[in-house]
């Protein structure tokens, strides 16, 4: 279901940063962390394993990224969030969601992360999570209720917020 917002002009939701930067900014950090305090992961006996689980989530996110951004595509709204939205998209992975796209950043992310056996990556991987939570999503949240008013709402009060 696609509800069409009314007043194109309206301003963008206004985060702290673009989320893709955050991810990258977060993943630099964590590889340059690695080699000035280096932290023990795993065996060597578990790398296979960690490719494997690291690539499984790679795969996992990105799915879940291309069905989110897809599903923006298909309503002619901005995936940036530094424009604004033309509809509140509530259909396919948006029903089970209120943002699969970050959701599907963060297991890319992760799996990045495990597959280099990266600690760094892992540990930063909670400030990043509060940073797009509250730095992030709220404000979207905010700047989507006051725009999209009750229709929001509704659609918040039935879908979750990750997963």
């Amino acid at each position: 279901m696609l509800s069409n917002a009314v007043n194109r002009d309206i301003a963008v939701a206004g985060g702290t940063r673009r989320p893709p930067l955050l991810y990258l900014a977060c993943l630099l950090l964590g590889f340059a962390l690695d080699r000035l305090l280096p932290l023990p992961l795993t065996h060597p006996e578990l790398t296979a394993v960690g490719w494997r689980a690291g690539g499984a989530l790679f795969a996992i996110g990105i799915a879940i990224m291309a069905a989110g951004i897809r599903n923006f595509s298909r309503a002619d709204t901005p995936v940036p969030s530094n424009q604004p939205v033309r509809a509140l998209v509530t259909t396919g992975i948006h029903g089970w969601s209120r943002n699969p796209i970050y959701v599907g950043m963060l297991l890319v992310y992760a799996g990045i992360g495990i597959a280099a056996r990266s600690p760094w990556i892992l540990i930063l991987l909670l400030p990043l999570f509060i940073i797009l939570g509250y730095g992030v999503v709220a404000r979207e949240e905010a700047y989507l209720e006051g725009r999209l008013g009750e229709t929001y709402r509704d659609y918040k009060a039935h879908v979750r917020r990750w997963l």
